[in-house]
């Protein structure tokens, strides 16, 4: 795995001759401090400790400066954490590299002006054109103290693990399988959007390259004997919702199972690669599409006449499959780009399962109870929203995974366990589709979220004339008694999956749950475990990318220190501003 390396740059003051030699150990030991504070608390997607590297001597000008810029272009770092204790030249030592994200630590103490070169230095960026974060702690340390203040510590490794992220996507690919589905305009990939904002660069395979593996026997036969052991032992069938004179018969379905398992295995090789490929004699098929996400045209062309994507889209997203726990890959539904982007913010900052699903209906408590009989309770009582998608979401979304203390959640992959795993599957049916939506048949993925679990939902839109924006809410899955489920899950599709979310009020644009429904920006969007919807806002700053829609905190968002040049009062104005005035990362 490509690992980017956040670069530790200690600076000090130049001036030799009893001044910078007093510093030279204070300075280096914040450096070791922040480097440790990082990699002790932070990891990369598959679990393995974020790595950083510290420049080989303090920087008191431009000369150092440049001999660290140069050792960090050669190790792949993405990101620079200056730290200092004390006054330095600002322009002279400051990362000059427009690709780095950056920000500059200035240790609060009253004997040394730290402080007052992090102002100083800070006023160099933004004029500059260079925006960095600002990490200052809220109350002064003495000069010998060595421990990182908690306020201090939440902002190095919120912008770290950001910085991570925005490292992660540089030089991969998002891979469209396929093409546009059914006109939805999420599918339209924009290859200028994906290389400008995030370094992806956009490819297409066409689907009868699928076809054409599968013709070939162009996949590995050994994992596909494994595969399908495990699909007939594991993958129960659930509700046939078609009439019987039209049903597949149990030999057809039988096929589809064989035909979707080697379309699983191919999908992945595509993404990856695959070096049993190359044994083969498949050297070009071996070498895979450097993917870090992608997404599944599906309907209409390829799911009128052959078995949909749905199995393969929620188990690639899912934390495990038959080889057991395995790192999700982000596999987006009707090839959603917009929404594949939101699933990968989710994954690269949580390292979970990030679950794709339509925002299809705001139940208020009164059409619940006109229609159940019965008034929403709990967490529910406002009304909600029914997050379902057409077939397929990683089976983590079931929220059947438990941590040692016994709650439920959805667990990093690492973490996963076989009891996980046999719970997750054995909540989950897999519904032969819906023959009018997917004539060429499949099978649909069906579970229901069946714990309250703290969950953000996410999305990307574009938006002409503005350019990508994000929209954040931050919430709650709720459970329904067993019949009011029923009755309003099966008023849509009985066979697909099915999460119940109610957003966190209170705040503008969050007055209501029909607010947030009203003011969501398309069909789609993807839900992460947890209250991420903080550090989304620091990823989409480093971005460029405005938030337009959020219920975080004003207290907990944090930015650049030169966005604040374009307003304090109304900071979602101030975003937008200085989004349009920066523009995307990679020009």
């Amino acid at each position: 795995m490509n690992y980017p390396k956040i670069g530790i740059r200690p600076t000090i003051d130049g001036r030799w001759g009893g001044v910078r030699e007093s510093l030279e150990k204070q300075t280096m030991n914040m450096a070791y401090s922040a480097a440790r504070l990082l990699e002790e608390n932070l990891v990369y997607p598959d679990g393995t400790p974020v790595k950083c590297i510290i420049s080989d001597s303090t920087i008191g000008g431009g000369l150092e400066a440049a001999k660290c810029a140069e050792k960090f272009s050669k190790k792949g770092v993405c990101a620079t954490l200056t730290v200092t204790p004390c006054w330095c030249y600002g322009s002279e030592t400051m990362d000059m590299d427009p690709l780095t994200v950056k920000a500059v630590w200035g240790f609060n103490g009253t004997e040394r002006p730290g402080a007052v070169y992090l102002a100083a230095v800070m006023a160099a960026h933004a004029q500059k054109g260079l925006p960095a974060f600002s990490i200052y702690g809220k109350d002064v340390q003495d000069l010998e103290d060595t421990e990182i203040p908690e306020d201090v510590q939440e902002k190095i490794l919120r912008f770290g693990r950001c910085a991570i992220a925005v490292g992660l996507m540089k030089n991969r690919a998002y891979v469209n399988l396929g093409s546009v589905s059914m006109g939805i305009m999420g599918s339209f990939c924009d290859p200028a959007f994906l290389q400008k904002y995030f370094g992806i660069r956009a490819e297409w395979v066409d689907l009868t390259e699928i076809l054409r593996r599968i013709d070939k026997g162009i996949y590995d036969h050994k994992e596909y004997d494994k595969a399908l052991a495990w699909i007939r032992e594991n993958c129960k069938e659930g509700y046939d919702p078609n009439p019987e004179d039209v049903r597949h018969s149990k030999e057809e379905k039988a096929k589809e199972w064989e035909f979707i398992a080697k379309m699983t295995l191919i999908v992945k090789d595509i993404f990856y690669g695959n070096p049993v490929l190359d044994e083969m004699g498949f050297h070009e098929e071996a070498m895979g599409r450097n993917a870090i996400l992608g997404g599944f045209q599906g309907q209409r062309m390829w799911t009128d006449w052959l078995p949909n994507g749905d199995f393969t889209e929620a188990i690639l997203n899912s934390s495990f499959d038959w080889n057991g726990k395995k790192e999700p890959t982000i596999l987006a539904t009707e090839n959603d780009t917009l929404n594949g982007m939101a699933m990968l913010f989710g994954k690269l900052l949580t390292g979970t399962a990030s679950v794709f699903a339509d925002v299809r209906t705001y139940w208020s408590p009164e059409a619940v109870e006109r229609v159940t009989g019965r008034k929403p309770e709990g967490l529910a009582q406002n009304g909600f929203i029914h997050l379902i998608n057409s077939g397929a979401a990683a089976l983590d979304g079931a929220g059947l995974a438990r941590d040692e203390a016994g709650k439920a959640l959805i667990k990093q992959w690492w973490k996963i366990t076989g009891e996980d795993i046999k719970n997750l599957t054995a909540a989950t049916d897999w519904c032969p589709a819906n023959l009018g939506y997917f004539r060429g048949g499949g099978f649909s993925s069906h579970f229901k979220t069946q714990n309250e679990m703290p969950v953000t939902l996410i999305r990307i839109n574009l938006v002409q004339g503005v350019g990508p924006v994000l929209q954040v809410a931050e919430g709650h899955t709720v459970t329904l008694d067993d019949e009011t489920h029923r009755i309003l899950d099966e008023r849509t599709d009985r066979t697909w999956p099915t999460t119940w979310f109610v957003p966190r009020l209170g705040t503008k644009g969050f007055e209501d749950v029909y607010s947030v429904m009203a003011n969501w920006g398309a069909n789609h969007g993807a839900f992460s475990y947890g209250h991420i919807g903080k550090d989304l806002i620091t990823l989409a700053s480093m971005l460029r990318i405005p938030v337009s829609l959020h219920n975080v905190d004003d207290r907990d968002i944090y930015r650049p220190h030169s966005f604040a040049a374009f307003g304090t009062k109304d900071l979602e104005g101030a975003d937008y501003r200085a989004c349009q005035a920066y523009g995307p990362l990679y020009k």
